[in-house]
């Protein structure tokens, strides 16, 4: 158990709902402390439904390659909460300290005074203290949920605005069509702070357009003011500063050519002069656990048949199923494996949109249910959607138990394994695989 357990736990236990979108209480609770968000470094602020964290990490890599000290603010974690928290360092930056991030807990208790507060909340008061009292030169900041409404959204004078993919996801939160997603994401947008839109389904770009124009905001749309793109083997970038030609993003996926793409337009919208070595180290240095990770190091690889591969990813939404699956599709067309799915996902999303993404190309799917005491589908009932959409699926224990079983399985060539469904069961994934992010 982590030192810091027993406060978050009497955390969670301040407000009734886990997400109850609003910014009067981090008002007072920031007031209470001496209002923090006021004395941070230069903020990047990111909103998206898709590659939010694929697209911080590579701003923190450009970022760090030349030498500037970043802070980083991200969610969820994948095993323990410190993965949120990230303080500069001129060595890389690293995550914050037991000791430390329980002593800003217990002054956000103390402040706070047992008044009502969600738990998002109450650590996002956490990190602005740590992060005003440590230097840095940036702060990536990422939103929570929406943007809105975020508890994030009390930073008044970002340097920048970015915007990743948007799709449906939390609807009953944010609204039930992609235009009114797309507002409550442009609530990041902040009057003389540019901005940065990633690709984006049509009816969110317009949404999104709209609001920039309301606020007088230039943004930086892809496709339009800048692009990303892979060719022959290298990342080409252009924008109105100039093409650069840079190696492929070490996080595998056609997708992160996207994030790619919005990292690089974010960063030379606020850095317009770093060294070009640092675009290039950025590409090749980003990492980012649970997304299309290989997992070929760890204890789990040893479970499987020689040959075999596991790839672990926390997509559980309908884009992040068809990120996932054209990545599978392409690594087939390199080295034809028979993919299997090992999938388990929360009650709040739609399996069948998931797997619809893998008919005809998994030729197994394997679903576990999610531990703890998150809400998630009984693996019974998502057999059922896949056995409807052709899929041959069973039940297992859990994800251990499910690579267990195929290793018993008399099939050639091995496996090609994909985790996927959730980032909860990533993390468990991670845990058991003894390679929890660092």
């Amino acid at each position: 158990m982590s030192p810091t357990d027993p406060i978050l736990a009497r955390l969670l236990d301040l407000h009734p709902k886990k997400i109850d979108l609003a910014l009067d209480r981090m008002h007072r609770l920031l007031a209470a402390l001496g209002d923090p968000q006021r004395r941070l470094p230069a903020v990047i602020h990111v909103a998206g439904t898709n590659g939010k964290g694929s697209t911080v990490a590579f701003m923190r890599a450009i970022l760090e390659s030349a030498g500037l000290g970043v802070h980083v603010y991200t969610s969820p974690h994948l095993v323990r909460f410190n993965e949120r928290i990230r303080l500069a360092d001129r060595a890389g930056g690293r995550l914050v300290s037991d000791a430390v991030l329980s002593a800003a807990f217990d002054a956000v208790e103390t402040a706070n005074a047992g008044a009502p507060i969600t738990f998002f909340e109450a650590t996002t008061a956490a990190a602005f203290k740590l992060f005003s009292e440590h230097p840095a030169d940036v702060l990536l900041l990422e939103v929570g949920l929406g943007g809105r409404l975020d508890a994030t959204n009390v930073i008044d004078a970002p340097v920048c605005a970015v915007i990743t993919p948007i799709s449906r996801d939390h609807v009953e939160f944010l609204g039930d069509s992609l235009e009114a997603i797309a507002r409550e994401k442009a609530g990041i947008l902040k009057r003389g702070a540019p901005a940065v839109f990633s690709a984006q389904d049509a009816a969110a770009q317009a949404a999104l357009e709209q609001e920039a124009e309301r606020l007088g905001v230039r943004p930086h749309i892809f496709g339009q003011d800048y692009l990303s793109r892979r060719e022959g083997g290298r990342l080409i970038y252009e924008d109105a500063s100039g093409l650069l030609d840079l190696p492929l993003p070490r996080l595998p996926g056609a997708h992160q050519t996207v994030n790619a793409g919005a990292a690089l337009a974010a960063v030379r919208a606020v850095f317009p002069d770093l060294a070009p070595q640092a675009f290039d180290e950025g590409m090749t240095r980003a990492e980012w656990p649970a997304r299309l990770q290989n997992l070929g190091g760890g204890r789990l690889a040893g479970l499987l048949p020689k040959g075999a591969e596991i790839w672990l990813d926390g997509g559980h939404n309908e884009a992040g199923a068809k990120a996932l699956a054209q990545a599978m599709a392409e690594r087939a067309a390199v080295l034809p494996l028979p993919l299997v799915l090992i999938y388990g996902a929360l009650k709040t999303k739609s399996p069948e949109a998931f797997l619809r993404q893998f008919a005809g190309l998994a030729a197994q799917v394997l679903v576990v249910p999610l531990h703890g005491d998150q809400a998630s589908w009984p693996p019974e009932e998502i057999v059922a959607v896949a056995d409807r959409l052709g899929l041959a699926a069973r039940t297992e224990p859990d994800a251990v138990g499910a690579l267990r079983s195929l290793a018993t399985d008399e099939r050639a060539p091995p496996p090609r394994v994909l985790i996927a469904g959730s980032l909860y069961l990533s993390g468990d994934v991670l845990a058991a695989n003894a390679t929890p992010p660092a």
